[in-house]
């Protein structure tokens, strides 16, 4: 599992971290631009030693030094190193010695790629068989679907890495096969609740194409072609499928390369909440905790390293945060320099109180409008007349910005009329 991560110029600032990961819920909160996305990208890399998109950390060009330091752990001890970029070279340069294992890694994106590491299938310890063999698997969003082609070929025949979620679902289905067994076990650890089950229909045929697609069973009968739900099922789909396909693959490759299987999976997942409906942004945590021993029937330590945006993924994971095991993390702009820092775990009790605590920093969990509307108010029941923006700077003006932003029933309405009231008698 990751620890720690410290990054020296190199990202959004001077220095970032040291970031001392939870071995078990690591939640990333932050504003736009901050840097969430690229501490999973470099977590993603210390722990794989490959770019998931293919593209390196660019050193801070005023930064004498930049530098990667981080440090994970596995069942046999701790790993750590320190990687200063070479300049010279215009790479960061990995030492020749074998490093640990850390576990199988699944890194999914915001734009619907993926990326995973397998340490049966792209761990190699003979230079000649590292060099023909992929670093890492990693998907575009479309080949996630149609399958990832090896760069080479055998007398103009393509080789396949992976054929991709259309012909793979099909294929274990039509087939019998206990891979589509698993899938429907992990869509069902991943559906959003006990109403709503994702649940494989028959395949199907779309439009004058004879190529047969998966489909999904909805609520109301239906089997609807994947290709037409909803953006949330897609992802949760191909989420579910490309962890399948893994496993499955990593059992396969541990077997024929005479290697135990790996004993810890990690998750990197960026905006997690990405296109999906309120029921699944507080449901879709903790059913990852849980989805390994649903594929596997046996309890695999699960490492989250998750980049959210939303208060119902913070509000879902309050009945099972363990504060031995689980940490929130908040990335926020100081002097002009992201920092990023573990927050003091608290409930908040609902959303309302999640949006206005200092993961978001909201004042008001309202519209922007209402919000100044209030504030406003405030100042004028305070009698603090210099803080009255001009447009707002009568009782009148604040009373119609009030009825236009605030529902009736609101709770500030019976503060503002006995102000308001007491005013006129005096």
């Amino acid at each position: 599992m990751l620890e720690q991560l410290i990054l020296s110029g190199v990202g959004p600032a001077r220095q970032l971290g040291p970031v001392a990961f939870m071995p078990r819920m690591n939640l990333i909160t932050g504003d736009n631009g901050l840097g969430k996305s690229f501490i999973l990208d470099v977590a993603w890399w210390a722990l794989t030693r490959t770019w998931a998109r293919g593209v390196p950390a660019s050193p801070q060009p005023t930064a004498k030094t930049s530098a990667i330091q981080f440090r994970y752990s596995k069942a046999t001890g701790v790993h750590e190193e320190r990687i200063v970029f070479s300049h010279a070279d215009g790479v960061w340069p990995l030492k020749a010695a074998r490093p640990p294992i850390p576990g199988v890694v699944i890194y999914a994106g915001v734009d619907g790629s993926f990326s995973a590491w397998d340490p049966a299938r792209n761990y190699w310890t003979d230079k000649e068989a590292a060099a023909v063999r992929p670093r890492a698997f990693n998907f575009t969003p479309d080949q996630v679907w149609h399958g990832l082609p090896a760069e080479t070929s055998q007398i103009n025949k393509p080789i396949w890495h992976c054929r991709g979620l259309v012909h793979d679902w099909v294929l274990w289905q039509r087939g019998n096969d206990p891979a589509f067994d698993d899938l429907v076990k992990v869509l069902d650890a991943l559906s959003p609740s006990g109403m709503e089950k994702l649940v494989p229909g028959s395949p199907v045929q779309v439009g004058e194409d004879v190529t047969e697609q998966p489909s999904l069973r909805m609520p109301y009968g239906q089997d609807v072609p994947l290709v037409h739900a909803s953006a949330g099922m897609r992802r949760i789909a191909a989420l579910a499928y490309l962890l399948v396909w893994t496993w499955r693959e990593h059992l396969r490759a541990s077997e024929r390369t005479r290697r135990k299987p790996a004993r810890e999976v990690i998750f990197l997942i960026d905006e997690i909440e990405c296109h999906l409906h309120p029921q699944w942004q507080r449901r879709i945590v903790p059913a990852l905790l849980k989805v390994m021993h649903a594929l596997t029937g046996k309890q695999v330590p699960v490492q989250l390293l998750v980049a959210t945006h939303s208060p119902l993924v913070l509000a879902s994971v309050e009945p099972s945060f363990d504060e031995s095991k689980d940490g929130v993390f908040q990335l926020q702009l100081r002097d002009g320099q992201a920092v990023i820092e573990q927050e003091s775990w608290a409930k908040q009790g609902d959303v309302v109180n999640w949006l206005v605590s200092s993961a978001f920093g909201l004042q008001q969990a309202r519209s922007v409008e209402a919000e100044e509307a209030i504030e406003a108010a405030e100042a004028w029941m305070r009698g603090d007349k210099d803080q009255l923006p001009g447009h707002l700077n009568t009782q009148a003006r604040i009373h119609k910005a009030l009825e236009q932003s605030l529902a009736g029933h609101d709770d500030f309405w019976p503060r503002w009329i006995v102000a308001a009231r007491s005013r006129e008698r005096t």
